[in-house]
């Protein structure tokens, strides 16, 4: 049985950690081989959006503890894959994580590491690690003060607390919460949703968010910019043309891109 499952809906990618009986905690094997999966994804023209999640009731449960404890370690190497994989990996594409159940330690830092979280009303995040002296090294401490700011991101660091849905999404750790169960198709809805905006638009404003956030704010500004004039150039002025025509008003769009 894989480890890691793939399977698309038109342009969505959707990648399920399947190792249910262990909460789907990633061993060394299954970090290799979402590390792949989302290298492929990325190169691949066919898909445009990838929703990651988790099989059975839970989206991830971090690094197989167990695995490590009998001396078969993830790979903790500076450089490269991290520890559970892809979470070194800067995309030009987005990702929505779904998340049923618990997204704790690692398995939190996979979330994070997704541009968007929607999250079961029933599901749990927190720094769970915390407990047993197992750090963050898959982006953890980088990710979550960008995503929710310094004093939560401490918070939820230190104490290692359980957060549940409705305080996720006031902390802006979530973006949407959906009923039990419904966290995958309202992820696939979203990631549908995004495949049909304009492409490289969307890619190139994603692409100036994440460079912005490392450069002084005049470079950052002139990287917007750049990026930008790419877009324009690409399908800005037809997009203007057909705003005029009519289209892209009201929500609707008729353009295939």
């Amino acid at each position: 049985m894989a480890t890691v499952e793939v399977r698309d809906e038109g342009p969505v990618r959707i990648v399920t950690i399947n190792r249910p009986e262990v909460r789907n905690a990633i061993d060394r094997e299954t970090a290799d081989r979402l590390e792949e999966v989302f290298v492929v994804f990325d190169r691949d023209p066919t898909v445009r959006v990838a929703v990651l999640t988790g099989s059975g009731d839970t989206f991830c449960a971090g690094a197989d503890l167990k695995a490590i404890a009998v001396g078969v370690p993830n790979r903790l190497e500076d450089d490269g894959a991290g520890p559970l994989g892809p979470t070194r990996l800067q995309l030009t594409k987005p990702t929505i994580a779904a998340i049923e159940g618990y997204a704790v330690a690692g398995g939190l830092e996979l979330a994070l590491w997704c541009d968007l979280r929607i999250m079961a009303t029933d599901a749990v995040v927190g720094v769970f690690c915390r407990r047993f002296g197992v750090p963050l090294v898959d982006g953890g401490t980088v990710r979550l003060p960008r995503i929710v700011g310094l004093g939560r991101a401490l918070d939820l660091i230190l104490t290692g607390r359980a957060v549940g849905s409705e305080e996720a999404l006031l902390m802006g750790l979530v973006g949407k919460v959906v009923p039990t169960g419904q966290a995958v198709t309202a992820a696939i809805d979203l990631a549908s949703d995004l495949a049909r905006l304009p492409q490289t638009c969307l890619i190139n404003d994603r692409a100036s968010v994440y460079e912005g956030v490392q450069l002084p704010f005049e470079a950052a500004m002139r990287n917007e910019c750049n990026h930008g004039r790419r877009s324009l150039e690409a399908e800005g002025f037809d997009g203007a043309r057909s705003f005029v025509n009519g289209e892209g008003r009201h929500g609707e769009f008729g353009t295939a891109w």
